[in-house]
């Protein structure tokens, strides 16, 4: 009896880890990645607090919005640099269009791409604590497009933790 009692627990405890492990399994993060920093877009950003508009000139020729996490928020609030590790901030992009109500206003077009910037001062220590995603109608760029990521913003923010936006209040 005793020996049935030991079998019968032991099958139970293996489908009770079997189980677990298909459920993690299924958890796994399918969005799409950025080649070379893994950096995805982000659940809810969307929702996310406003940091400020762009214009950006011929050729992209692009309206951009910037939207950032809690940790981003409160950094620019308090006007804090560098950014604290958490941070994430994310850029939306449209081809600028002409408004068809008031023809000297420019309204979003097509949409044209989501890029995202996390700080992690450890994981991307190599580029200045910042990971970088490109992501064109929901899937990553490629690796060439993320290479120019880096390079970019040290050239030209260097003296802002590598970031381009500044706060609209």
């Amino acid at each position: 009896m005793r020996q049935i009692f030991v079998v019968f627990f032991a099958a139970g405890g293996i489908f009770i880890a079997l189980a677990s492990m298909a459920l993690a399994m299924g958890k796994v993060d399918k969005r799409p990645r950025s080649p070379i920093y893994g950096v995805t877009l982000p659940e809810g950003y969307r929702q996310w607090e406003f940091i400020a508009p762009a214009q950006e000139a011929p050729p992209l020729d692009e309206l951009r919005v910037v939207v950032g996490n809690v940790t981003a928020m409160k950094a620019y609030r308090d006007g804090k640099l560098p950014f604290p590790d958490g941070t994430v901030l994310v850029k939306l992009a449209w081809k600028r269009a002409p408004s068809s109500e008031f023809a000297p206003a420019s309204v979003p077009g097509a949409a044209t791409t989501v890029q995202v910037m996390v700080k992690d001062s450890r994981r991307y220590a190599a580029t200045g604590g910042w990971g970088f995603g490109r992501f064109i109608n929901g899937k990553s760029a490629d690796e060439a497009q993320h290479r120019t990521c880096y390079g970019c913003h040290l050239g030209n923010v260097k003296d802002h933790d590598l970031v381009f936006t500044r706060y609209a209040r």
